[in-house]
């Protein structure tokens, strides 16, 4: 990646997670409530097997209300960190967690009940900027591409899925050659579905 290109996407996360903090507590409530629906309502939705989301920080989009309405059959996880990849750990509140090297809190896993991203059914991954192409910006540690990188030749499962607010999105987010693309990304306003090539203002 060329020095310009990095210094580029400095600047857009720097500008993004600002209007991103700036967003009501209003308005980011119905923000979670409503890409929670269109979570639930993506067409590879999986009703069963392991789901993960995320400990939201620094003004990101909060799931509880999509980890509360889950199937039955769907065991939520959070990422830990593990070497230099992503690792996936069962998870429901009230249970323990720690802090990773971030300060983000994590489940208090034992290596044996870690989870590998393989053995996911679908991932749902913070972001700081996206495009309607399901490109994604991330924070710059490079957690979820290195974790997922076999997807970027490869087919789901897991499927892999952003979510942010409609103000993260831009018309054309100029990717790094190992970023892994998005199948899809849910916003408070739209969902773009990349496996159906469309953006539907109108799904639920």
């Amino acid at each position: 990646m060329t020095e310009p290109l990095v210094a580029h996407r400095r600047q857009l996360r720097e500008d993004i997670r600002q209007r991103r903090r700036d967003l009501g507590p209003v308005q980011r409530i119905a923000g979670a409530n409503t890409i929670a629906e269109r979570l639930l309502a993506l067409p590879f939705a999986p009703q069963q097997g392991h789901v993960a989301g995320y400990w939201a920080m620094d003004g990101e989009i909060a799931l509880h209300a999509w980890q509360l309405n889950l199937p039955s059959s769907c065991t939520y996880c959070l990422p830990v960190l593990n070497g230099e990849q992503l690792a996936f750990a069962p998870w429901r509140p009230g249970d323990p967690l720690g802090s990773n090297r971030y300060g983000i809190p994590e489940p208090a896993a034992t290596p044996a009940t870690l989870l590998r991203p393989q053995d996911m059914a679908l991932v749902v991954a913070p972001l700081v900027a996206f495009d309607a192409s399901g490109a994604r910006l991330g924070m710059g540690g490079g957690w979820y591409d290195r974790s997922f990188a076999f997807r970027r030749n490869g087919p789901a499962p897991p499927w892999l899925v952003g979510v942010g607010f409609e103000l993260q999105r831009l018309d054309c987010l100029q990717a790094a050659e190992w970023d892994v693309p998005m199948d899809a990304v849910c916003t408070d306003t739209r969902t773009y579905d990349m496996t159906r090539q469309t953006s539907n203002k109108d799904a639920p």
